[in-house]
């Protein structure tokens, strides 16, 4: 099996066998993810800043605040993160595994989308990009390739089933209806963390949070004896998938040195759209889409409380919240926002201990 590029060296140094464990590329695509993020950090934040002048453009129609305290910060901080973690994942995934393909498929296919909605946005010094029915389109098509990727690679008993937590082995079985299930659970994810990504490092630690989580279950799952014991529905290939979760915790936390308050950088549709679609491939491959809904509550909250100002004002001419996505409600009532990142924070950890529950309480 092609491993990596560093694998072939295991074959002619006894200390380079460490390439064929799971768990040590795991760690390796974690750190060379983060080595790669910090350090090409400063000349790529230069580089925009240069280009970009103005920064992203602020809406107008945000908190007063981000109009004093955010103007003239650059945007598409994702390309550093998707630098990282496509190269740490060429580097250190299996690249024989379809499944790595799916991944890069959803990752570099959403970040292209993202990068040209921020693109519009910077040369129309507007907050609006590309229309919303067009990024739509878009997603759906990247999407659907991937998911075509991920049936055909699978076992055909598990194929198009939809497992259920909490329960021992259970499965049901979606047939056709399994490929515009995923497409809704990938392109959900990319939106909803897309709308989560509104203060500075607000973001980028959830999507990390739910990475480490998401990198345990496909280990697990991938794993025949824990698999079993676990009653878990085992999905063979899939703990290569740790390896790309482990590259996302890197490429996230060498972004993040940047992006903590006061960001030097913001994330832009390019890092949000791809990151969030990355979650959600890797849950329908891992057959945790269930899980991920909680796992990725606090996203789940952000795009409800969208759902919920949209859909009340048009009916009622009233808004539920002062504002909406849920975390400029809170901007609106005074609070703090580092106060706002690190309890949204605090949120995700508590959801994701609750998603990792939920593999043995069956």
């Amino acid at each position: 099996m092609l491993y990596s590029l560093l694998y072939p060296l295991s074959d002619d140094f006894g200390l380079f066998n460490l390439f064929r464990y799971l768990t040590f590329r795991t760690g390796g695509a974690l750190f060379t993810a983060f080595l790669i993020s910090f350090l090409c950090g400063p000349s790529i934040i230069g580089w925009l800043k240069v280009r970009q002048k103005k920064g992203q453009p602020i809406r107008t129609d945000g908190p007063e605040g981000h109009l004093l305290t955010k103007q003239g910060t650059p945007t598409m901080g994702g390309f550093l993160i998707l630098l990282g973690l496509t190269l740490s994942t060429l580097l250190w995934m299996d690249l024989s595994s379809p499944y790595v393909w799916a991944c890069l498929t959803v990752t570099s296919g959403f970040g292209v989308i993202g990068f040209l909605d921020d693109y519009r946005k910077i040369t129309k010094s507007s907050s609006a990009g590309v229309s919303g029915r067009v990024k739509l389109l878009l997603e759906i098509i990247v999407a659907l390739a991937a998911v075509l990727i991920i049936t055909q690679a699978a076992a055909e008993e598990t194929r198009s089933m939809l497992a259920l937590p909490f329960l021992k082995d259970t499965m049901v079985n979606l047939g056709w209806f399994y490929i515009p299930f995923a497409l809704l659970v990938i392109v959900g994810s990319s939106n909803s963390v897309n709308l989560t990504d509104g203060l500075d490092g607000l973001a980028i630690m959830p999507v990390i949070i739910a990475s480490a989580t998401f990198a345990l279950i496909a280990y697990l799952v991938g794993n025949s004896i824990y698999s079993g014991y676990l009653q878990l529905t085992y999905v063979p290939g899939t703990g290569e998938l740790a390896v790309f979760c482990a590259a996302i915790i890197g490429a996230g936390l060498g972004f993040l040195w940047y992006n903590a308050p006061p960001a030097m950088i913001f994330m832009g549709d390019t890092g949000s759209l791809s990151l969030g679609g990355a979650l959600g491939t890797v849950a329908v491959i891992a057959k945790h889409e269930i899980v991920l809904v909680i796992v990725g509550g606090l996203f789940v909250l952000e795009t409800v409380s969208v759902i919920m100002q949209v859909v009340s004002f048009k009916l009622t001419g009233k808004r539920v919240f002062r504002m909406a996505p849920i975390h400029h409600h809170y901007e609106k009532k005074g609070w703090a926002e580092p106060t706002i990142v690190i309890r949204f924070w605090i949120i995700a950890v508590l959801l994701a201990l609750v998603g990792l529950a939920t593999l043995k309480l069956r």
